[in-house]
């Protein structure tokens, strides 16, 4: 997941610009270290505040993009990025706890489901992993997840 896992979640709000984005702590140490422990990283995260107006998809690739040189210049790197732009009532297979986008990254990336981990703050991202046959870490805190990898 990203909002409580890699940056901070805004309370009754969505991260609609960079401005908004803030890294929590110890996420640098902790991707470098789930990489040097030989797993792919891939974001899965809902962007609900695509479909409800509060930001476009070009917004979001922005954020993204501006992510991922910040974790560059930090040494850590994330491999991909899947998210659901959709709204709770559009009743799609990628919104968590729906399992697609776990789904599309094991297809892209040829993951082996059976040795992999979802890491998520809510009961909806450790859904997701439990329908796509995906153990699952519920925590806001990466360099504890680490531990249990």
């Amino acid at each position: 997941d990203r909002d409580g896992v890699i940056n901070r979640k805004l309370e009754n709000d969505y991260v609609k610009n960079w401005d908004e984005f803030c890294f929590l702590p110890g996420v640098f140490e902790a991707i470098k270290t789930i990489k040097e422990k030989g797993y792919l990283i891939v974001v899965v995260t809902n962007q609900r505040g695509i479909a409800r107006g509060f930001m476009t998809e070009n917004d979001l690739h922005e954020i993204h993009q501006k992510m991922q040189n910040e974790l560059e210049k930090h040494g850590a790197q994330v491999d991909d990025i899947f998210y659901c732009p959709h709204n709770i009532s559009d009743n799609c297979d990628c919104r968590k706890p729906e399992p697609g986008m776990l789904i599309e990254a094991k297809k892209k990336w040829d993951i082996d489901l059976d040795k992999s981990y979802i890491i998520g703050d809510s009961e909806s991202d450790i859904e997701a992993g439990k329908r796509a046959g995906v153990r699952g870490i519920l925590t806001t805190d990466l360099k504890q997840a680490v531990e249990l990898l």
